[in-house]
């Protein structure tokens, strides 16, 4: 096929859209994109990042502190084929976050993806040990500056029905429907007022053609567990889930990236379980 029909082939693909959606999917997933990820310097937000690059989206990479994972995330995004910002920003803070759209929109145009990843996850013990500065800290980032995020993505991304989906991903946990007894029902709380996030705003934004969706990973192999004590926690306790492993930050990866993309365009109010049988 020569350039011009393979060019011509492609204009007649995107246009043969309902409400901007794409009757081949194949093609609109790999369409770029704009994404901004919370707590994108490692872990399931990095796997996320390098994936978005992957498809050639351009990523706006959020960090808190760690400024050297944030370039090698950016680095990492780039080598795959994506564009990268690097956007510091505590979400607990509302400016924070208000600054962290701003300068995003601005590297790249619009934005048209947010990913919800960024949380605290504090050391195994039971509710009646908790502090108070305990319990703020972790309601602060997981909750508090969850719904910063997700008031701000409401407010930047609504878009015309004629135009593909804005998306909104929330990385939940399988501790929402476990519980975490023991561990940190703390957390588990928290993500369990995600879940229901999820599926409110997915009501209030389908008007404004923005799909809301969430994943739900179980016991993944990340740095969180050694960075609360316990770094051989995932390997440990892997062999209790029903596929006798821990999941990879690449596998809840694939599960976001999938509900970022228009190949999930009728996808909202959706909650998606990576979590190996649990």
């Amino acid at each position: 096929m020569t350039a011009s029909k393979a060019a011509a082939a492609f204009l007649f693909i995107a246009k043969q859209t309902t409400h901007g959606v794409a009757l081949n999917s194949t093609v609109f997933w790999k369409l770029s994109k704009t994404i901004l990820i919370t707590g994108a310097s490692r872990g399931i937000g990095r796997a996320t990042a390098i994936l978005a690059g992957m498809n050639g989206w351009s990523v706006g990479v959020n960090y808190r502190s760690g400024l050297d994972e944030a370039q090698e995330t950016a680095a990492a995004v780039k080598a795959a084929g994506g564009s990268a910002h690097i956007v510091q920003g505590d979400i607990s803070h509302e400016a924070d976050v208000i600054r962290m759209f701003e300068e995003t929109a601005s590297a790249f145009g619009r934005i048209d993806v947010v990913v919800l990843n960024a949380g605290i996850v504090a050391p195994q013990m039971t509710l009646a040990e908790m502090t108070e500065e305990r319990l703020k800290s972790v309601i602060d980032v997981n909750m508090l500056g969850t719904l910063f995020c997700a008031r701000e993505a409401a407010r930047q991304l609504p878009r015309s029905l004629s135009e593909p989906s804005a998306s909104i991903v929330f990385v939940s946990s399988a501790a929402s429907r476990l519980g975490s007894a023991f561990q940190y029902v703390d957390y588990a709380a928290t993500k369990g007022a995600m879940d229901t996030l999820t599926i409110g705003l997915s009501k209030e934004l389908a008007e404004k053609n923005i799909r809301v969706n969430a994943v739900r990973p179980g016991l993944v192999e990340t740095e969180i567990h050694a960075r609360n004590g316990q770094p051989d926690r995932a390997q440990r306790l892997g062999k209790q889930v029903p596929m006798a492993r821990p999941g990879t930050a690449e596998e809840v990866a694939e599960a976001i990236v999938w509900l970022c993309s228009d190949a999930a365009s009728y996808s909202t109010g959706t909650i998606i379980d990576v979590a190996g049988g649990i």
